[in-house]
């Protein structure tokens, strides 16, 4: 999930047309029309790394024309639509490079964050690497991160979305689990090792969304939407790993961008199409 910090940039507005849990987090909100513009923040996940079909505007992002903030922004036409999110940043990176675009007149923010900052490519690497043991410690470690300084960092970054945008609705989606337990994949890690990396996905979807609760934010879980869909499913919308991309490994896919992420978005956003 880390690469280099990149500064925000902004999408085109040639949108005019056309990854979820099943509990308080991601009811139903009545449909309301919203006014003003949207505003898609965050790391990979939100950029659409993985997803293909990167925009020419700031490469190193990989912003996929897939990804979800745009196919919601091509179905719902907000009065504008600024495309900030960009691979590997971190809490910190979004809340130094990515905010500008916030305002007043700002009707939805979006945003994925925090896995960047849990040092999940370590962790996956050490699970690899280090057997049942060495994947144990390092998930320990990574929750202690995410109990600790990401917390915070957490907590700054939302504190300032609001100060900008004191009218929006802000969405926080959480990230899906990447293995399909007792599945197709015959080599890789065993289902220990899957389970404990699931396992620590949740704890840090438990961090993001009580700590956007605290902000009055709206947290929308998007595990049970690619529930089936993981690594090692028949049909995953996430990459496994891929030696001559790497960065997009773990990453969802066009599917789990429109069939993952997009309908989550779609049920709690609060807009009206059209």
């Amino acid at each position: 999930m880390r690469h280099p910090r990149i500064a925000a940039g902004a999408c085109s507005l040639l949108l005019a047309a056309a990854c979820a849990f099943a509990d308080p987090a991601t009811a139903h909100v009545a449909p309301r029309t919203v006014a003003g513009g949207y505003v898609a923040l965050g790391d990979s996940y939100s950029s659409g790394a993985g997803a293909g079909d990167y925009l020419a505007s700031g490469k190193e992002c990989k912003r996929s024309s897939r990804a979800f903030p745009v196919l919601w922004a091509e179905a719902h036409a907000p009065a504008s639509f600024t495309f900030a999110a960009c691979n590997g940043a971190g809490a910190d990176d979004v809340l130094t490079d990515q905010l500008g675009h916030l305002g007043p007149g700002t009707g939805l923010v979006t945003l994925t964050a925090g896995g960047s900052d849990s040092g999940f490519v370590s962790v996956i690497a050490s699970c690899a690497l280090g057997g049942a043991e060495g994947c144990l410690s390092a998930v320990s470690r990574a929750r202690t991160t995410m109990d600790g300084s990401l917390s915070g960092s957490l907590d700054r970054l939302y504190s300032a979305i609001r100060n900008r945008a004191p009218a929006a609705r802000v969405v926080v989606l959480g990230y899906p689990h990447l293995y399909h337990l007792r599945g197709a994949c015959a080599l890789g890690l065993p289902d220990g090792e899957r389970a404990t990396l699931n396992d620590a996905v949740d704890h840090l979807n438990a961090v993001i969304a009580q700590r956007a609760g605290a902000h009055g934010f709206t947290f929308a879980d998007v595990t049970a939407a690619f529930a089936g869909h993981e690594i090692c499913s028949s049909r995953p919308w996430l990459r496994g790993v891929d030696v001559l991309a790497i960065t997009e490994s773990y990453h969802p896919t066009a599917p789990g961008q429109s069939l993952g992420y997009l309908p989550v978005l779609t049920r709690v956003s609060g807009w009206k199409a059209g």
